[in-house]
This record gives structure tokens, C-alpha cells and sequence, in this order.
């Protein structure tokens, strides 16, 4: 009979490189890493550290739990894609969330709100991305993409609140947490395996080829 492997592994890149490491029901460490432009450099080197630091390994890992975004596309694609191959080399199961869901849990738990409110993060180019939520951390609408006039009047929390001063910010989480991440991700309803980009890449590849003037060759005129 095979070993079970009990640890969960939770890997977000929506917005900060965010790992949590889990044994069973308790936490066992994790990293946040804060320049949001390194997410290729610092992803596995911080998934490495933060197995080695437990003294794990992935082969003890029996569960990967992903966040699917939304987010921007080049960090967000870097930490599906990470998490999609070492479930695959591993053999450890998949389990992708929406990133705002895990925000959503912990103000509920930590905060207890006695009404709906919103999850904001930073989508940059002047728009957040935004879910509504029940006062019980249940996600009611969204994910979303829009301009920060057109997120609903409730009270919201999240690392784009602090961004806007007409948002109606309340006392809650303003990142990601690690811990909450990797033990609360693992019961939250699963978002599928395809990332949740809402919005196209800034860079396309051409639909079509560029016309190209053809001049017609000049012929050389002898001279008498």
C-alpha cells in the first residue's frame, strides 16, 4: 500500500508571488514575495524554499491548490502553468480557484461582516478586478474587470481598495495571505483549470500579414 501524502501546496501569481504549504489542517509555512515583477525569477525558487524549510519535498505533496486569477496575463500564466506541470510530474490532484475567493474567506472568518461586500484588486490600467460576496464569504457575482465607479456600492476590502479613495473600504484583508491560501483553498469551490484573464493579453500576434509595396525594378538606360 502506497504512503499517503497528506501536505497541500497552495500557489497564487495573481497579484504577488504567494506560496502556503499545509499538513493536513495545520499550517506549515509559507512565503509572500513583494516585487510584483518577478514572478518568473522567484516562483519555484519560493516553492523550493518553502518545501525545504518544512523538510519536504514535492513528492510528499498530495494536493496543489492554484489561484486562476483574475489577474494579469504574464504573472497570472506563470503560476497556472507552474502548478499545472508539478501536479503532472508529481501526481499530486489540481484544485484551481478564483484568487478573490480566499480574501473573501478570511474576512468573513477574521472580520465576521454583517452584510454583503466586495473583493477589489488591482487590474491596472485604472480598473480593478472585483467579486461580490455574501457576508458569509460565498461568492454571489464575478470575477469582474471595471473601472472603480462601477464596482457596487458596498463595503469592500482587498489589495485595490487602499488604490481609489471613492471606494467604500472597510477594515479587512489587503493581500493575499499565505496560510489562509493553502488552508481555506482547499474547500473553496473549484474554478475550473483555465486561467481567468478577463481580458486580452496587451501583446497579439497579427491576424493578418502587413502589405508590402512591391517597386517595380528600374531598368539602367545606356547613354549614346
Amino acid at each position: 500500500m502506497s504512503k499517503a501524502r497528506p501536505l497541500s501546496l497552495a500557489i497564487d501569481t495573481a497579484s504577488l508571488v504567494t506560496v502556503g504549504l499545509a499538513d493536513g489542517d495545520r499550517y506549515a509555512g509559507g512565503a509572500v514575495v513583494e516585487d510584483r515583477m518577478v514572478h518568473v525569477e522567484q516562483l519555484m525558487p519560493t516553492i523550493t524554499r518553502v518545501l525545504g524549510e518544512t523538510g519536504s519535498r514535492m513528492s510528499d505533496v498530495g494536493q496543489i491548490v492554484v489561484g486562476l486569477g483574475p489577474g494579469p496575463f504574464t504573472g497570472l500564466r506563470v503560476g497556472v502553468v507552474t502548478a499545472q506541470i508539478l501536479a503532472t510530474v508529481s501526481g499530486a490532484s489540481l484544485h484551481g480557484i478564483c484568487s478573490l475567493d480566499p480574501i473573501a474567506a478570511q474576512h468573513a472568518a477574521d472580520d465576521h461582516p454583517s452584510s454583503e461586500f466586495v473583493v477589489a484588486t488591482d487590474a491596472r490600467r485604472r480598473e480593478l478586478y472585483w467579486a461580490r460576496y455574501g457576508s458569509d464569504g460565498s461568492r454571489i457575482a464575478g470575477p469582474e474587470v471595471g473601472r472603480p465607479d462601477d464596482l457596487p456600492r458596498l463595503p469592500t476590502v482587498g489589495p485595490g481598495v487602499d488604490l481609489y479613495p471613492g471606494l467604500p473600504a472597510v477594515p479587512g484583508p489587503r493581500r493575499l495571505d499565505p496560510e489562509t491560501l493553502v488552508l481555506r483553498g482547499v474547500a473553496l469551490p473549484s474554478a475550473g483549470t483555465a486561467p481567468l484573464y478577463l481580458r486580452r493579453p496587451d501583446a497579439v500576434e497579427p491576424t493578418r500579414r502587413k502589405s508590402v509595396l512591391l517597386r517595380r525594378p528600374t531598368r539602367n538606360r545606356s547613354t549614346t
